[in-house]
């Protein structure tokens, strides 16, 4: 898609990516960077998905997993707002996620509403029938919408009303949970997993950090197919992801590529050898950045052992001698996940946000 008017000064325009984030001509990237660091701080009040431009650069790279697209939003001249849209090869094409973030100083004029009607324009024309968004509403005591599920709900804040008005749908509310990395943390951690350990002698853990050895990614790639199948996803019909050792391999090397440091903690069935729980934390480079827990799963056939709790609270624990500076870590779960609320509740994550998953279908 070429640029695209959206109001009288504003325009919509294709972000073409340079080699490296600090040579000549890459000027459009950086106002991408900035602005999109802007938006997700006046959006969370949070630096949690913060990206320094050499780090970001590789996360917006096409692959055999995503089409990757970006825009900015210029307004006379003026970088104002940013816009992804990742297509999805393992729903051969038809679902996208969709992102657009729009600095507050240029609410109310139109160029939000444009810029979503150019965006799934595009989107159509290339055969996506479904968008799917996350975002996240601060309570400012406005009335609330209920998730479908029965579970969570979010504030009709202005970006909620706008959703709807757009006909987005809310299908999903997830939790936003922090866990302070203090002094006080590793006797309550200890504490958990030794409960856990002692309702899983049938089981032990194996950790690595990326890239992914040999002898696991056979088992980490069968782990993160069920991912996608088996978490939570309301009515958002994520597709069935399928992993091989070529998509490990991508996917290490993505985070790599960024500098990001990840530990991969998992529950082994001693009988079977069997890879059936695992969980991740991630960190960007830095001193004092905060940690992000990825993924956590427990297969279906293993659960009712305490994997969630076991691999959570070793994968903590091995954490503080990687990543010591790291000050928190930060999850996401769906409201309805009560099993993974309940561990995180019981290691000491406290709720500090809450996210809508919203869904619009094109057809």
């Amino acid at each position: 898609m070429n640029s695209v008017p959206l109001t009288d000064g504003a325009v919509l325009r294709p972000l073409v990516l340079p080699a490296r984030a600090d040579v000549g001509g890459a000027a459009d990237f950086l106002d991408y960077a900035r602005v999109r660091n802007e938006v997700f701080f006046e959006a969370t009040g949070r630096t949690d998905d913060s990206f320094e431009p050499e780090a970001l650069l590789p996360l917006l790279h096409s692959d055999r997993d995503q089409t990757r697209q970006q825009w900015t939003i210029v307004e006379h001249g003026t970088v104002i707002g940013v816009a992804t849209l990742n297509i999805l090869a393992d729903s051969a094409g038809r679902s996208a996620f969709l992102t657009l973030g729009l600095l507050s100083v240029a609410w109310g004029r139109g160029i939000g509403t444009a810029a979503y009607s150019q965006l799934e324009k595009h989107a159509a024309s290339v055969g996506v029938r479904r968008l799917m968004l996350w975002a996240e509403h601060t309570d400012g005591g406005e009335p609330r919408l209920d998730a479908p599920t029965g579970f969570g709900s979010v504030p009709l804040t202005r970006g909620a009303r706008f959703l709807v008005r757009n006909g987005y749908t809310l299908e999903q509310v997830e939790r936003v949970s922090e866990l302070v990395l203090d002094d006080a943390l590793p006797e309550i951690v200890e504490a958990r997993q030794r409960e856990a350990a002692a309702h899983a002698s049938d089981y032990d853990v194996v950790s690595w950090t990326l890239p992914t050895p040999a002898e696991h990614v056979a088992g980490y790639a069968h782990l993160k197919s069920r991912m996608s199948t088996d978490a939570p996803d309301a009515d958002m019909d994520m597709p069935e992801e399928f992993w091989d050792a070529d998509r490990i391999a991508r996917h290490d090397e993505r985070y790599l590529a960024r500098g990001s440091t990840v530990l991969v903690t998992a529950a082994r069935h001693l009988a079977t050898g069997e890879l059936c729980a695992y969980t991740e934390l991630s960190a960007e480079p830095g001193i004092g950045t905060v940690t992000h827990q990825e993924d956590t799963l427990v297969l279906a056939d293993h659960r009712g052992h305490r994997l969630g709790m076991l691999v959570k609270t070793a994968g903590l624990r091995a954490w503080h001698g990687i990543r010591p500076d790291s000050p928190r870590v930060v999850t996401y779960n769906a409201e309805e996940n009560r099993p993974m609320l309940s561990i995180n509740e019981a290691i000491g994550f406290t709720p500090i946000a809450y996210e809508g998953a919203w869904k619009k279908d094109l057809t």
